[in-house]
This record gives C-alpha cells, sequence and structure tokens, in this order.
C-alpha cells in the first residue's frame, strides 16, 4: 500500500482540505508572509511537499462547490424533491420552481444562476488540478506519482459530473487560457475512463487516518463502475427528439464495482444510519466522500433545506420530498425513517414543536399549491443528521458521494441486465438485510428480468435518497421527463442541461446543446 513517507505532512494535508482556497491564492503549510498574494504562480510556489499538498488540498476544496448547484439539481429535478414558494421564501425569481419542473432555459433563472453556477463550479476544479498538475512536472517531491494519481483521479471526477450534466464538453489538461474545441460526450467518457484505468493502478488502497478522504483505488473504481453503469446515456446522442443510445457497458460495470467489493478495505455498516451522521467518517462503507467540518463556510448544509425554521437546528424551511416518493417506501423499511412526516417534536428534549404561529407542527403528505405552500406542507428527508458541534448551518457530516452498498446495487443491475437475474437479487439481498427486522429478501422466482429492472429503480431510491443520485437513475431508466407530482411531461432533451450564455458568449467553439 502505498502511503506518505510523512505522517505530520498528511496530518497537515487533512487541516488544509477543510480551508476555503482560489485558485491564485492557494495557502500552504509554510511561512508565505514574505510573498505577496498577487506574486504566487506555480514557478515559485511548488517547492516542496507542503506547498505541494497545499495545492492538492485546493483541489479537493473544489469538491465543496458540488455540494450546491450539482447537488441541487441532482435532486430537485427528479420525484425526490421539491422547493415550494412558501410566502416570501424560496421564490428566488422563480428558479426552483423552473428546476423541479424541468422549465428552465438558458437565460432563465435558473439558467443564468444554478445552470451557470454548475459549470463554473467544475471547471474550477479541473482548472485547480491543471495547475497543480503543470506546476508538478517542474518539482520533484516524496510521493510524486501518487499525488499526480490524486490529482489526476479529482480531475476525472470533475469531468463525470461535466458529462453527466451537460454531456460533450472541452477536455482541459492544462493552464493556458484559449478557447477550447468541445469534445463529444463519448470523448469525455473515454478520457474519464483511461484516466481512471492509469490511476487506480497507483492510488493506494486506504490512506492513514491523518489521510482520510483522499482518492483511493476505490474511489477510482466507484466513478469507473458508476460510467460503465450509465455508459449507454454517457456514449449515447442527445438531439432534439431525446436520447439515441450508446453501447452498454454491463460486463465492465460488474468488473468496476467488483473491484470494490472484492478489495477487503469496505463493509457494510451495521447500522444504516451511522452513514449520515456526524461522525460518519468512521463508517467502514465509505468508499469516496467530500469532506465537511463544522465551521462557518465549510460544513454540509443539505440537514437545513429542509428542516422547518422551529427544528433543531433551525433550519431554513426550503425542500420537501414528493408525496409519492415518500409512499414508495415499505412501512417495515428502516430507511423509510429518514422522512419527516406528521407532528414534529424537538430532537432533543422530545417536546412537540410548533409552528411560526403558534399551531403545532405538523408536516402533511400533500402540498396543496406549490407557489404559495404553508410552512408545514410537505414531507422532509432528513437522511443526514444534525452535528452536535455544528456552527449555524454548517454541519461537520462528510458526504459519501460512492458507498459500497452502491456498489452492490450497481452489480445487481448489470447483472440482470447480463441475464443474471437470479445473481443479481442476491446482490440486493445483501443491502436489504440490515433495511428490515425480520429480514424481507427478495424472492428470484417472484421476478423476471423485466420486473427486476423496475425493481433496481426502486432500490436504488430505497437506499441512496437524498444522496444525489436520482436524476442520473432516472435518465438512465428513461424516465426523467415523465410527469410526477407539480411536473407535467417534458421535452427529452432536458435530460442534458444547456451550455451556459456566458461561455457560448465567450467561446465561439461551444456549440449549445440541442433543443435549447
Amino acid at each position: 500500500m502505498n502511503k506518505m513517507s510523512n505522517p505530520i505532512r498528511a496530518a497537515r494535508w487533512c487541516a488544509l482540505l477543510l480551508i476555503p482556497v482560489t485558485l491564485t491564492t492557494v495557502q500552504g503549510c509554510t511561512d508565505l508572509t514574505e510573498t505577496p498574494t498577487s506574486a504566487i504562480t506555480p514557478d515559485n510556489f511548488y517547492g516542496n511537499t507542503d506547498e505541494v499538498l497545499g495545492g492538492l488540498a485546493a483541489v479537493y476544496a473544489a469538491l465543496r462547490g458540488t455540494m450546491w448547484n450539482y447537488y441541487n439539481q441532482s435532486q430537485v429535478t427528479t420525484d425526490e424533491n421539491v422547493v415550494p414558494t412558501r410566502g416570501g421564501d424560496w421564490y428566488d425569481n422563480g428558479r426552483w420552481l423552473e428546476m423541479h419542473r424541468q422549465t428552465w432555459q438558458v437565460t432563465s433563472p435558473m439558467g443564468l444562476e444554478d445552470i451557470s453556477g454548475t459549470w463554473n463550479d467544475l471547471f474550477s476544479g479541473v482548472a485547480r488540478a491543471n495547475q497543480v498538475l503543470a506546476a508538478m512536472d517542474k518539482t520533484t517531491v516524496p510521493d510524486q506519482d501518487v499525488i499526480k494519481a490524486e490529482i489526476r483521479t479529482l480531475r476525472a471526477f470533475y469531468y463525470y459530473l461535466l458529462m453527466d450534466m451537460f454531456g460533450g464538453v472541452p477536455i482541459v489538461t492544462n493552464t493556458e487560457v484559449k478557447p477550447r474545441a468541445q469534445n463529444t460526450r463519448a470523448e469525455v467518457f473515454k478520457f474519464i475512463e483511461d484516466e481512471l484505468n492509469a490511476t487506480r493502478l497507483v492510488l493506494p488502497d486506504k490512506w492513514p487516518a491523518t489521510a482520510y478522504g483522499r482518492m483511493t483505488k476505490g474511489a477510482a473504481n466507484a466513478i469507473l463502475a458508476s460510467i460503465y453503469v450509465n455508459a449507454q446515456v454517457f456514449t449515447g446522442t442527445v438531439t432534439a427528439t431525446g436520447l439515441t443510445k450508446g453501447t452498454a457497458r454491463w460486463q465492465d460495470a460488474v468488473t468496476a464495482a467488483d473491484r470494490v467489493i472484492n478489495s477487503g478495505t469496505y463493509a457494510l455498516a451495521a447500522d444504516w444510519r451511522t452513514n449520515f451522521a456526524s461522525t460518519n467518517r468512521n463508517s467502514p462503507e465509505n468508499v469516496m466522500v467530500i469532506r465537511h467540518v463544522a465551521q462557518d463556510g465549510l460544513g454540509l448544509t443539505i440537514i437545513m433545506r429542509g428542516s422547518h425554521y422551529n427544528q433543531n437546528p433551525s433550519g431554513w424551511n426550503g425542500f420537501a420530498t414528493l408525496p409519492e416518493t415518500y409512499l414508495a417506501f415499505d412501512a417495515a423499511d428502516a430507511r423509510r425513517t429518514v422522512f419527516q412526516i406528521g407532528p414534529q417534536f424537538d430532537l432533543d428534549t422530545g417536546l412537540p414543536l410548533k409552528d411560526r404561529a403558534g399551531n403545532p407542527l405538523v408536516f402533511t403528505l400533500d402540498i396543496k399549491d406549490v407557489t404559495q405552500a404553508a410552512e408545514n406542507e410537505g414531507p422532509r428527508i432528513y437522511k443526514f443528521t444534525r452535528d452536535p458541534a455544528r456552527v449555524g448551518g454548517d454541519n461537520g457530516n462528510d458526504f459519501p458521494f460512492f458507498r459500497l452498498a452502491e456498489m452492490y446495487l450497481i452489480k445487481a443491475e448489470a447483472l440482470n441486465e447480463l441475464g443474471q437475474t437470479a445473481t443479481a437479487i442476491a446482490q440486493i439481498n445483501i443491502v436489504r438485510a440490515r433495511a428490515f427486522s425480520p429480514q424481507k429478501p427478495l424472492v428470484a422466482s417472484q421476478f423476471s428480468q423485466g420486473t427486476l429492472r423496475d425493481q433496481v429503480l426502486k432500490e436504488r431510491l430505497f437506499e441512496l435518497v437524498g444522496e444525489a443520485k436520482r436524476r442520473q437513475d432516472l435518465i438512465r431508466y428513461g424516465k426523467f421527463t415523465d410527469a410526477f407530482s407539480y411536473k407535467l411531461k417534458t421535452a427529452d432533451f432536458r435530460i442534458l442541461m444547456p451550455i451556459p450564455q456566458s461561455q457560448i458568449e465567450t467561446n465561439p467553439l461551444l456549440k449549445q446543446n440541442a433543443g435549447y
């Protein structure tokens, strides 16, 4: 197993990961007081291990940017979340309802704010990665190959999210500032695949506790498993009439998932809820996480988006879930407990809560009118639990972008598509086992390949609700643009977001996605 040659440096890096940084003001562990910020460049900064790790921390720090724009669009465009307008709250020029109803345009409020923000967040991560890689070509530090593999894996992850949202985008691997030609989505897929197949051979199986959260073989293999299970979408072509699928890669999905499952590095957490607690960095199930800390601006805020103003913690009272999503869960499924519905109680004292008018706070199943909703309407997803050490809305829970449970579900989906339905069911039952007491396994004789295909989508909802997977899943199953509560059927080209208008205007080599 590869590891940092100096564990003290690894500990310093772990702290650095939590420092907000910009491309031009990367902060390291050394004293920079003699060098003006404006003079810090790749040529004069990355001269030793601490400074390189400071640059690496900047590439990791960009991951937290995915927890707003990318996360929100992965949730609110689907049947998992809706953000109703509640009086004067959460209207924001209509962008939240536009997001849920899938009516965004290139220059609409959501297009100018959220979609453009996603592009900028992700390409910021790419740019940071390229900057540090370029600098490392001019210096030599211990563990250089491993650090480069980390950065390339992070860059591949940012491209994975760009490919997911926008399809074909420019592949940029250097720091030269110039208009870039737009690669096809299939070319972006191949770039990600090649990068990860190279880096997974160099990355360590795991890191010391002081370097928790850094990229590993498991992380690279998990991203590969995900691109392979989505290969028909990611290598397909989207026109104004919808998707023409590319080539399936089901066996490759099984192989990549198996590399994680059989690595001996991960295990399912005995208590499913511990994967989302403020102490979830201790979970044996984490394959790739986005680190957070309970400090102002550095914490996980997903908890706040749905919590009522008078709940503990006092929330923003925005995100609700849909009635059919809540009702899809078996009443005996422990995973159904992530929903808050009905009378609400203080999580510390157990006392009943009241709304702002002094009435009992009762979350309803339905929202009568999402354009003028009451403060108590709609169930809430409370999957990531509050951090006792939180600072305002910033909680220290890490976000597990890939967990071992998902690897079992990816393997099950791929095996079923390969005609191995009974074997696929066995993989699903591994995940279901901890969710039911007494256990309630799926019975192979009750499923055909087609009916299990539908069940896999349900199982992914049950296990991964609130984890930014639903948009991708619905697109893969051809259901993303279907009608659901508070939304009508929309055009199938909306499985891709439009290229932001600001990018089209500044880069004449970009072409707008079909339908926009």
